[in-house]
């Protein structure tokens, strides 16, 4: 990782990596998990970096009929940026192909909500890329079932 990239400053959307954390922010504004790997960034443990969507999105998606915030897109695709540039690795692309892990949250625990999904980036393509190829199609069949039970 290269801790000298520095997050980009968003409105909708909170950066941390260690060394490079933003303000604290609530834990009603990042939802429980994402409020926990910031405050764990900030102590110093090593988390691997990433970034939060905050849970007002929701909100507004919902009062928008359904329409993501103006701006939110973009943010995704800054925030994403940064996190490649961070881990010297690309989304979804070999030969070092950067996963992530995308998991609804809520400043309260509500269980049974959303599960996270797990290795969101993960391709048939990218079998090569990875020295176990048994490992590597397990993982690529847990993603799929995962995606299509929690996001379809």
């Amino acid at each position: 990782m290269s801790a000298s990239v520095a997050p980009p400053k968003l409105r909708f959307i909170h950066c941390f990596a260690p060394g490079a954390a933003e303000e604290n922010p609530s834990k009603e504004a990042l939802g429980g998990k994402g409020y926990s790997l910031v405050a764990m960034t900030r102590a110093g443990l090593p988390v691997p970096p990433g970034f939060v969507i905050e849970t007002r999105c929701c909100a507004e998606y919902y009062q928008a009929g359904r329409a993501w915030p103006a701006g939110l897109e973009a943010e995704i695709r800054k925030a994403l940026a940064w996190l490649e540039a961070a881990t010297g690795r690309t989304l979804g692309r070999g030969p070092r192909p950067l996963t992530v892990a995308v998991r609804s949250g809520a400043a309260v625990s509500m269980p049974g909500m959303m599960d996270t999904v797990l290795n969101v980036g993960l391709r048939p393509e990218l079998a090569d890329c990875y020295p176990d190829r048994e490992r590597f199609w397990r993982d690529l069949r847990d993603y799929v079932r995962s995606y299509g039970e929690t996001v379809c």
